[in-house]
């Protein structure tokens, strides 16, 4: 069995993770065989790739479109390595390389240095982007840029949500009823009425 594995982290919100779904299909990975996420790659434990992990059985392998979606962790990598190893797996790397440990548990020097070293360049390329990130941010507040959401206002709260404020306070209806006539989330009016009970 051909399993694919897509990523794409916040840090990356412009990324199109539907590229590498179809690059994952135009490699022979079905649509139920994608395990698809938006998380950091730094991050270990992301439930998506854990399913795959645990889902791979002797034989099957593992797709991605480059080793920064898989993981930018040189670590990590190292214990995806040992797990293809292990589980006698093929692990292909689009336009990169295929490891095939199917009919053997050893992976060639050379093959198991350029993975680390591409795990390398991966985890310095996301430090980078955190790096310009922070940076960004850092001038922009040097200029008085005022960054975050803005703050949420009585003149931003829905009519409807204003409108039934009295009744709610008179406790004619309960906020359950109070959320579902103005078709809104509980934690949504929690907000609401906290900026309305303060003006």
């Amino acid at each position: 069995m051909i399993y694919g594995y897509c990523r794409c982290s916040t840090i990356e919100g412009k990324q199109d993770v539907n590229r590498q779904k179809r690059e994952l299909k135009s490699m022979g990975v079905s649509d139920s065989c994608i395990y698809m996420e938006y998380e950091s790659g730094t991050k270990v434990n992301r439930p998506e790739l854990m399913k795959l992990l645990n889902t791979v059985q002797t034989g099957d392998t593992i797709a991605t479109t480059e080793i920064s979606r898989i993981t930018r962790s040189t670590k990590q990598l190292c214990d995806i390595i040992e797990l293809v190893k292990e589980k006698h797996l093929k692990l292909i790397i689009k336009d990169s390389i295929t490891i095939d440990c199917t009919d053997s548990k050893q992976i060639d020097a050379m093959s198991n240095a350029f993975l680390q070293i591409a795990a390398v360049f991966a985890e310095l390329e996301r430090n980078m982007i955190c790096d310009r990130v922070k940076s960004g941010m850092n001038n922009a507040r040097a200029k008085g840029v005022k960054l975050g959401r803005p703050a949420l206002t009585v003149d931003k709260i829905p009519t409807k949500v204003v409108a039934l404020f009295e009744r709610y306070r008179e406790k004619q209806i309960s906020k359950t009823e109070y959320a579902k006539l103005c078709d809104i989330s509980r934690p949504t009016l929690n907000k609401y009425i906290s900026i309305l009970t303060d003006k």
